[in-house]
């Protein structure tokens, strides 16, 4: 599609300031312009991070004003000189390292996206990125075998669910904390569920009969101390929120931008297409309900994600 048939100003999630959801509001924005090595998409879904709330409370600094979102899925409408191997019209899945991806349109690197397999869902292509090359680096970290017994915290979110099912796919035994209400998913995935709270520690060395091997935290700061006191190496246990828990006990810390590859993105969103990972889609939000999208995720007992739809 020529740039001249796009229209002029697009609607996008923005925040003047940092603060809460009630700093995030919709705009009208310009249309990216396609820069050599870009290509521009039309967004169809874009899913939305727990990280995303701390980036909007100002944690990790940044300019104002910004927009907000790394995930998304649509179809090529431009592309910009020198890009090869990428036409308009094709359906895609990818990131933005611009917080820009929660908007009609989005404009990256044409090396930061790649063909959506056609069997997968939108909703579940436009949320995939985050949450599964974060379970990617999560499971590199910990580097389980088959066979060891390995800890999951917040085992039914997004990151949590992708890292129990790539471990139980290898014939890993995986023990996912998680809430009660969540047990039956998670055990139809092959783990072994047990609930948070008091006296985890006493439940998990019930189950283990033979020791934990590893440990991997999508929650917080507890769950890195409760794998030191099950005698986990503290190279063996990986987290991908609590850095300060980790770097005081000597633990892992990977994310996704340790395996922000097109080739490691691919590989994943066909195990998605083909079924062999189950990433439930908790709830839909039109662009405009940003808002209601995060008061519903920073609950923090959605299972799957939760995906803007522009």
């Amino acid at each position: 599609m020529p740039m001249s048939d796009l229209p002029e100003t697009m609607r996008a999630v923005r925040l003047d300031a940092w603060g809460d959801r009630s700093v995030l509001h919709v705009a009208d924005v310009p249309v990216p312009t396609v820069e050599p090595g870009r290509v521009l998409v039309r967004v169809r879904a874009a899913g939305i991070n727990p990280g995303e709330s701390a980036i909007r409370q100002g944690v990790f600094g940044g300019d104002l004003p910004s927009g907000q979102g790394t995930d998304f899925a649509g179809i090529v409408v431009a592309v910009g000189e020198g890009v090869d191997g990428i036409d308009e019209h094709e359906e895609v899945l990818g990131w933005s390292w611009d917080r820009a991806s929660q908007a009609e349109y989005v404009s990256v690197p044409a090396e930061q996206v790649v063909q959506k397999p056609r069997l997968l869902d939108w909703n579940v292509a436009g949320g995939l990125d985050v949450v599964a090359t974060t379970a990617a680096a999560a499971v590199r970290a910990a580097d389980p075998k088959p066979g060891e017994t390995v800890v999951v915290s917040g085992a039914a979110g997004g990151v949590g669910g992708f890292v129990t099912q790539l471990l139980t796919n290898e014939g890993i035994d995986v023990i996912a904390v998680a809430s009660e209400a969540n047990h039956e998913w998670l055990a139809s995935k092959r783990a072994r569920p047990v609930a948070y709270g008091d006296g985890l520690q006493q439940r998990i060395e019930e189950l283990a009969t033979n020791g934990v091997d590893a440990l991997i935290d999508t929650h917080g700061a507890e769950y890195v101390h409760l794998g030191i006191a099950l005698g986990i190496p503290a190279d063996r246990i990986e987290t991908i929120i609590a850095f300060e828990a980790a770097a005081e006990v000597g633990a892992k810390a990977s994310g996704s931008a340790d395996t922000a590859d097109p080739e490691i993105l691919g590989a994943l969103a066909q195990m998605v297409a083909e079924g062999a990972i189950e990433v439930p889609v908790a709830a839909t939000y039109p662009l405009e309900r940003v808002q209601d999208a995060f008061e519903e995720l920073e609950q923090g007992h959605t299972r799957g994600k939760i995906v803007l739809i522009p």
